[in-house]
This record gives structure tokens, C-alpha cells and sequence, in this order.
């Protein structure tokens, strides 16, 4: 029973690649045209900030983070983390991982946060939407690279849709999270004062919910940063590179250096992007 179970394999294996070789040849124009925008907006923006003196760049971090967060500690943090990156010469590979996480956060949240939305008000979606989620959180990072691989080549695009892929569950599920927790009196006291359902959304929903949505960005940013290192694999630029290189080199000190640089922008860009404390304590 279990020789005849082994020797009939299921060609599930064959069937995927099948159907991945006829997409493959069925959307060709559709997937290079997306390849094209992607590559040309990846490309503009990575070029647009190194062409920035990073001194000044650095600058208007901090000023941006003082702006926004009113408190010297972070932007000097920026200041001292950023010029130690430039001391060891990881700026472009720094900015070029900046940029595809920038890139990939703002496709996952301009998707996220609507598709979030409509299921906190559709039960029946998110039922559906669930499972997808589940298995889009549970499959091992590296098997997005083998499709999007497939469809797009190698460069920086596949990268960035992996990324999108694998990030895009966090600000679903948190942007569901923070609205259907929305308390029913809240609601109840809109729709007395004559509120339509698109007035709830904008003047009630979203501002109570919109702690919880934070936390799905900054979670999108780190699943993003962690994915854009790995998609290097598959010819992704960045921080990346020089991990994948003192791998096959066993290079520790090119190892640690840009391994330092990815935990810098890791942390500064989670710092950032943290919803700001009020006085009191109070976010």
C-alpha cells in the first residue's frame, strides 16, 4: 500500500509549472509593462535621493523627525547612526534598501487599508480573506522569490513584489483589527447626530482606529525591510548584497558592517514612523 501511494505521485509540481509557463506567455506584455513602472519609479527615486549630498540628506531627517516627534533624542540618533553608515561606506546600499522599502510599505498600505476596511464591514470577506492570510504569513519567505522569479526575471522587481506579497497581510488584518473594534456606542452617537456611513468612516472609524493602523505600518515596514535583504537573491540592490557576498565569502567583517547597517535603518525607521507621545503619556 505505501510502495503504490510513493510510486503515483500527484504531479502537482508539473501543473504549477505548467501553468506558470503559459501565464507566463499569456500576460507577457501586462507583466513587462509593470515591470517597466517599477523599475522606472524604483529607479528615479534611488537616484533622486543619492543625487542629495548625504550631509544634507541626513539634515533634513532630522529636521523632519524633530518636526514631527518635537524631541531631540531621535533626530540626534539619526544624525549619529546615518554618519556612522557613511563612515563605512554603506550609504548607497542604504538608501537603495530605503527606497524599496519605502516603495513596497506604500503598495502594501494603498491596498491594505482599504481591503482592510471592506472586510471589517463585510463579514463575509474577511471570512474568505483569512485562510489566504494565514498561508500568505505561514509560507517560508523564500518561496515568493521562486514565482515572482519566474515571471519577472532577475532584478529589483521581482524583489519588490515578493515584498509587497509577503508585508501586505499586517496592515489587512490590523486595519480590520482597528475598525471593527470600534465601540458600537461611538457609532451609535455618529449616526445620531445624522452621520452617513461614509461621514462614520472619515470622522469615526478611522481616527479611532488609526493607533492600531500605525501599528500595522510599522510592522509592514519590518516584514518589508526583512524581505527586501532577502530578495538580494534574486538581483534585488541594497544592504542585501553585501550580506548575500560575505555569506559565500565568509567575509565576517563585511558581514557585520552590513549587517549593522540593516539594524540601524531598521530601528530608526520603526522609531519614526511611531506614533507620536503626547504630553501625559497619551498617543
Amino acid at each position: 500500500m505505501d510502495d503504490w501511494i510513493t510510486d503515483n505521485p500527484i504531479p502537482l509540481g508539473r501543473w504549477i509549472a505548467g501553468f506558470m509557463e503559459w501565464f507566463n506567455g499569456f500576460a507577457a506584455g501586462f507583466l513587462n509593462a509593470v515591470s517597466d513602472v517599477l523599475e522606472d519609479g524604483i529607479d528615479a527615486m534611488i537616484d533622486g535621493l543619492l543625487w542629495v549630498h548625504p550631509f544634507v540628506l541626513i539634515g533634513l531627517f532630522a529636521l523632519v523627525a524633530l518636526v514631527v516627534h518635537r524631541d531631540w533624542k531621535l533626530p540626534l540618533a539619526i544624525i549619529l547612526a546615518l554618519l556612522l553608515v557613511v563612515n563605512l561606506d554603506y550609504w548607497e546600499e542604504t538608501i537603495q534598501t530605503l527606497s524599496l522599502v519605502l516603495i513596497a510599505t506604500s503598495l502594501c498600505m494603498a491596498v491594505g487599508i482599504p481591503v482592510g476596511i471592506v472586510a471589517a464591514h463585510k463579514p463575509v470577506v474577511y471570512t474568505v480573506l483569512r485562510p489566504i492570510l494565514d498561508l500568505m504569513q505561514t509560507i517560508p519567505t523564500f518561496v515568493y522569490l521562486i514565482p515572482t522569479l519566474i515571471l519577472f526575471g532577475l532584478g529589483v522587481v521581482p524583489g519588490i513584489i515578493s515584498t509587497v506579497i509577503f508585508a501586505i497581510p499586517a496592515p489587512i488584518r490590523l486595519t480590520y483589527l482597528g475598525i471593527s473594534s470600534v465601540p458600537k456606542p461611538l457609532i451609535e452617537a455618529g449616526q445620531a447626530f445624522g452621520a452617513d456611513r461614509h461621514q462614520l468612516l472619515w470622522k469615526v472609524e478611522l481616527p479611532h482606529a488609526l493607533p492600531t493602523i500605525m501599528a500595522g505600518l510599522t510592522q509592514c515596514i519590518m516584514l518589508s525591510l526583512s524581505m527586501v535583504v532577502i530578495a538580494a537573491l534574486v538581483g534585488a540592490d541594497g544592504l542585501g548584497k553585501p550580506v548575500v557576498r560575505a555569506l559565500n565569502t565568509v567575509n565576517i567583517a563585511q558581514g557585520f558592517e552590513a549587517g549593522l547597517a540593516i539594524v540601524i535603518l531598521a530601528i530608526l525607521l520603526d522609531r519614526f514612523f511611531k506614533q507620536p507621545t503626547r504630553p501625559g503619556g497619551d498617543k
